[in-house]
Order: structure tokens, then sequence, then C-alpha cells
């Protein structure tokens, strides 16, 4: 009789184990949901942040799950002559894999500024950094500086480079990039070069560096010249800007799910914890 509940016993305590062990593992779980959440919702203010930003590209946080334990295999022999047709596998959560910028055209706002450029398509402008670094972006807002060079906010140089003469009544920058300055005394335009547009084969694998600014890395691939309106390169409009592409109710409505998201396995946090304490009250 004193065996029998001995065994019995030990029964009891492997099944409260192993309860115990799927409880922490709700928990861990229900972490790695929670922690993705939030990054999702750190993704959406960033967006929502930059809703006024010129040419600003929304960006998307991507998930996958996590590692699988496996109880049974798919297939595993159920007896002599069958097998299971279904397997037995808990998953472990889930993560963000990756956050990717959304490349679609941003409205154009018209601000009749000579010097403001729109891409309308795709690509981007050049400018270079006072090392000589060639970065990229769709922002469009240039200034003349002190010295008469074309240069975005930051003082960077529109590539490959145009110095505007001195008294110039005007300037005119065609579809295809083309660069005419209008002088004072001059019946003729005096041109100053093209403005190119530059491709990659996977603009998604730009890295992000601040500043409206992107930089080239082994993912996006090298950067294709090319010239504005030809191929599948966009073509330039002056005096006007392109407008970030983020949607507002959009971003909103992703909001609400990640934060119900993150309510939700805070939730199953709180069941898994109670079920625990029950458990060790049984102990």
């Amino acid at each position: 009789m004193k065996l029998a509940n001995f065994k019995f016993s030990l029964l009891i305590l492997g099944l409260l184990s192993f309860q115990s062990f799927a409880m922490s593992k709700a928990l861990n779980t229900a972490a790695a949901g929670m922690a993705a959440q939030e990054a999702n919702v750190n993704t959406i203010s960033n967006n929502i942040a930059n809703v006024n930003t010129t040419a600003f590209k929304r960006d998307r946080a991507e998930f996958e799950d996590l590692l699988y334990q496996t109880y049974r295999e798919p297939g595993a022999r159920s007896s002599a002559s069958t097998q299971y047709s279904v397997g037995l596998q808990v998953g472990s959560g889930s993560r963000v894999s990756a956050v990717r910028k959304e490349f679609t055209q941003g409205s154009p706002q018209m601000t009749n500024n000579p010097f403001d450029l729109m891409i309308s398509g795709e690509g981007f402008f050049g400018v270079v950094l006072p090392n000589n670094e060639l970065l990229y972006t769709r922002d469009g807002s240039f200034n003349v500086s002190a010295q008469g060079q074309l240069v975005n906010r930051q003082g960077y140089s529109l590539y490959p480079g145009f110095t505007i003469p001195a008294n110039t009544n005007s300037v005119q920058i065609s579809e295809t990039g083309s660069v005419d300055a209008y002088v004072s005394g001059q019946i003729e335009p005096v041109n100053l070069g093209s403005i190119p547009v530059f491709n990659f084969s996977n603009a998604v694998g730009l890295k992000s560096t601040g500043g409206n600014l992107y930089r080239v890395t082994e993912a996006s691939g090298t950067p294709i010249q090319q010239i504005a309106a030809e191929g599948n390169a966009g073509r330039i409009v002056q005096g006007a800007l392109e407008a970030s592409n983020v949607n507002v109710m959009m971003e909103m409505t992703n909001l609400i799910k990640g934060q119900r998201g993150f309510e939700m396995n805070s939730k199953v946090m709180g069941v898994a914890d109670q079920m625990l304490q029950t458990v060790n009250n049984i102990k």
C-alpha cells in the first residue's frame, strides 16, 4: 500500500513539474510577444513623428515566429502500420525580423521655389559630403550657398556639383535634370550640367543615416546612375517637394492593433502566473 502511494505521489509530482515547465514556457513566450509588439509600436511612433518630414518613407515592422519544441514529429509512427497525420509542436513566440522601408511615392507639394526639386517616380538625388562620400536622398529641398553652390539643408553639394553664376536672374531645370541659368546681359542660357538620378536593385537595403539621407550597403547593391525621365528613372519636377508617404489613419489603426497585441501578451503572463501559483499551492 505504501509503495502504491509512493508511486502515485511521484506521478503527481511529475505532472506538476511538467505543468510548471509549461507555464514557465508560456511566460517566456508572452514576454517575447510583448518585446515584438514594443518594437512594432516604436516603428509606428517613428512613422507618425515623421508625418511632415519631406520625402520620408514609412517603416514597416515584419515579424517571424521563433523556434518550436517538437514533442512528436509529423508523420511519426502511431502504430506498426499507421502514422500521425499531424505533429505536436509548441512555439516560442515571435520577434521583429526586419523593419522595411516602403518607397512608395509621396504626394507632390507645390512650392514654386526654383530650387525645390521632386523626383516623380523611382530614384534618388546624390549629395556629396565634405569627405567626398556620396549619399542619397529623396529630399529635394536645395538652396544656393554663399559661394553660389547648389546644396541641401546640411550644406552638402548636389551631385555632381553646380555653381550658379553671379547676376543670375532665374534657373530652369528640365524633367531630364538639365540645369540652365539665365544671366543678366546674355540672351542664351548657360547650361550648368545635368542632375542625375540614382537607382538601386534593392532600395530597401539602403541604410538610413538620418537627415533624410541613405548610405549604400552590400544589400542595396551599387548605385545605377541614370538620366532622369529615361528608362525606369523618375522625372524631375521643379518647384515641388515630395511629401511623406505616411498615412496617419493607417498608422493609428496599426498602433491600436499593436497595443492590443501587447495587452493580450500581458494578459497571458498574468494567467500563467496565476496557474503557477495554483500549482505551488497544490505542492
